[in-house]
């Protein structure tokens, strides 16, 4: 009877220990844990991309009188060429596009300088138009602006580490890490890094995935040029001390430990099966 009980306090305590990780295993890699059923967020509203020093933008003009409309726009071209600190130069798909200065300004042609930063392109765009149109330069003009150089870089335990071009001027937290092959089993989900640089400043952010508290973060919607960095677990950065050199590692030496265990259980529970003595009478 003893040795029954036994057997019986053995098989919950794996059962319990089973249901223990899996537990925390959900805990550690499912996202948006709060989430209920039918549940609804409100949306915060997305002003877009506000323009920078240093942001590279194509500014086309068009209108019924393309003869007209021409004096206003760049030259196309098809080879690339560097424009860093000029008013106009870099070209993405033949379109020339204009470097923002320091300042915040450009030298539009046929306008002569804007003050541009602070503004997304649809203010840029309807700005744009107003001044041909008050100027009576153009009579019913279309203005499309464009970013040149949306990209964020992705590091740390994603897939595909990396800078992404972003095509648009919307991209969210969520979308920039399905470009880099989402995150590795081994990145943490509570600890997103997003790097911003914005004037003169640099903001840290840290969000976390499991958590829909993220969609509230101004890090949600990214802008031009974020960084965004997954941190390891600890697994994985107990696994980085193992070396050619560090064989003496505590992580190595308890996984090792562990897993020696772990087939020692099992070879013993495969043999009691085999007896027919598990669970007998």
């Amino acid at each position: 009877m003893l040795k029954t009980h036994l057997k019986l306090l053995l098989l919950a305590a794996l059962v319990v220990v089973a249901a223990s990780c899996g537990r925390r295993t959900y805990k550690n890699i499912a996202y948006f844990q709060d989430v209920e059923e039918d549940m609804s967020l409100p949306m915060a509203v997305n002003r877009g991309i506000v323009i920078q020093p240093q942001d590279k933008i194509s500014i086309v003009v068009s209108a019924r009188t393309p003869d007209l409309a021409a004096m206003f726009n760049l030259v196309r071209v098809n080879n690339s060429m560097s424009g860093e600190g000029d008013n106009a130069g870099g070209s993405t798909n033949g379109v020339m596009g204009y470097v923002v200065d320091n300042s915040g300004n450009i030298n539009m042609a046929g306008l002569g300088q804007i003050h541009v930063a602070g503004m997304n392109r649809w203010e840029l765009s309807n700005y744009v138009r107003q001044e041909l149109i008050d100027r009576n330069l153009l009579k019913d003009p279309t203005v499309t602006v464009e970013f040149l150089n949306f990209k964020v870089s992705v590091l740390g335990e994603v897939g595909s580490p990396g800078t992404y071009t972003i095509a648009g001027d919307k991209v969210t937290i969520l979308q920039a890490l399905s470009l880099a092959g989402d995150l590795t089993i081994m990145g943490k989900r509570d600890n997103i890094t997003v790097l911003r640089e914005q004037g003169k400043e640099r903001t840290f952010y840290h969000l976390d995935l499991r958590d829909t508290e993220i969609f509230n973060s101004p890090a949600y919607y990214l802008q031009q040029s974020d960084v965004i960095y997954v941190y390891p677990n600890k697994v994985r950065a107990g696994q980085s001390k193992v070396n050619e050199n560090n064989l003496r590692s505590v992580t190595f030496w308890t996984s090792m430990v562990s897993m020696a265990s772990s087939l020692a259980m099992t070879t013993l529970m495969i043999i009691a099966i085999q007896n027919g003595e598990f669970l007998s009478k």
